[in-house]
């Protein structure tokens, strides 16, 4: 006689109280109001990370928790408000990973900063790629406010390893575009990850060293303030490297040379446009 079929899992009706019934030999412990609320955020979460959040439904989160749809509806109005809820957890996680210790070259500092930013990108991707680029359908007053509050961490942990008593306008400005820079190019990252991840991290550090040092370069003030930050880091970390890199630049043939001579030239007002040639007089009219 033909073997019969294993049965599939039961779907019978949640018991009461929502939670689906135990394993059998298993008691079940019933959650707490906290403990639930805080799986289901968990779970939630989970999900959010893995699949763009329109993609996700309550019935995808209640069977992700082993509880009955009732129940999440429970303890959640509908999927905006655990997706908003989610969303603040790990805000507040991402905002974490932007904490270092105040010690040795800053460059270095920030590359394990970064390097916990794109862990933190790697493993939440498509749902925070969907918000970032403004395309989600869940997207709304509440979670922008979460993603300006990690903006807003983020920008004042930076200023407080430059450990400057009073940032110019100019500096906030630097880091506030390089903190949209590097978001653009982890989503990019995302799209295709073609570059490998370590290299990404490098990239994205030395280009704050690079804008950080353009910005002394305006500001006097700032340059004087910034002394110590090329004598405190180390030829193998990666602002030694990013001054290695661009030394070896003025070996290509040619470039030195051009080189020294835009530097050679009158300096340009900062505030005029840019010359566009040679000056040439205008010819005096002809009065024949």
């Amino acid at each position: 006689m033909a073997s019969r079929t294993p049965s599939a899992p039961s779907l019978a009706p949640a018991a009461a109280g929502g939670d689906r019934p135990a394993t059998a030999g298993r008691p079940r412990r019933r959650l707490s109001v906290d403990e639930r609320r805080e799986q289901l955020i968990a779970v939630a979460l989970e999900l959010f990370s893995h699949r763009p959040p329109e993609e996700v439904s309550i019935d995808d989160i209640a069977a992700a928790a082993g509880a009955s749809r009732p129940l999440v509806y429970h303890y959640f109005p509908g999927k905006q408000a655990i997706y908003e809820e989610s969303l603040r957890r790990a805000g507040r996680e991402l905002a974490a990973r932007f904490e270092e210790p105040a010690e040795g070259p800053l460059s270095e500092r920030l590359y394990r900063v970064m390097g916990r930013y794109l862990d933190f990108v790697q493993s939440h991707g498509p749902g925070f790629a969907a918000l970032l680029r403004g395309g989600s359908v869940t997207a709304s007053t509440n979670t922008s406010a979460v993603i300006d509050e990690v903006r807003q961490a983020a920008h004042d942990q930076i200023l407080g390893h430059l450990a400057l008593p009073s940032p110019s306008p100019g500096l906030r400005l630097t880091v506030r575009a390089w903190i949209a820079n590097a978001e653009i190019t982890s989503l990019e990252w995302l799209a295709d990850r073609s570059v490998p991840l370590a290299d990404l991290q490098l990239h994205l550090v030395q280009e704050f060293v690079a804008a950080l040092t353009l910005t002394a370069a305006r500001e006097p003030a700032l340059a004087a303030e910034l002394a110590g930050f090329f004598t405190d880091e180390r030829p193998d970390g990666p602002t030694g490297r990013l001054v290695h890199d661009l030394a070896g630049l003025l070996a290509v043939p040619g470039l030195a040379d051009a080189l020294t001579a835009l530097a050679a030239g009158p300096a340009a007002d900062p505030a005029g446009p840019p010359a566009s040639g040679p000056s040439v007089r205008p010819a005096a009219p002809d009065t024949d």
